[in-house]
């Protein structure tokens, strides 16, 4: 994933991340999660993140 990527800190690869993550959790068996986001406003990268979560299958 790291070679795939121009740089692992915009909100493309927060996208990408989501993804993979919805991913393992389902192939976990996990369908329901909660999101934490610590603090930060839910905008750019945190948002991108959630979104390919939900997208891909995860219910927060």
């Amino acid at each position: 994933m790291r070679g795939s990527l121009k740089s692992g800190s915009n909100v493309e690869a927060a996208a990408i991340v989501g993804k993979r993550i919805a991913e393992k959790a389902k192939a976990a068996g996990v369908e329901k999660v909660a999101f934490d986001r610590s603090g930060f406003q839910y905008h750019g990268r945190v948002k991108a993140l959630a979104e390919a979560a939900r997208e891909n299958g995860l219910s927060f």
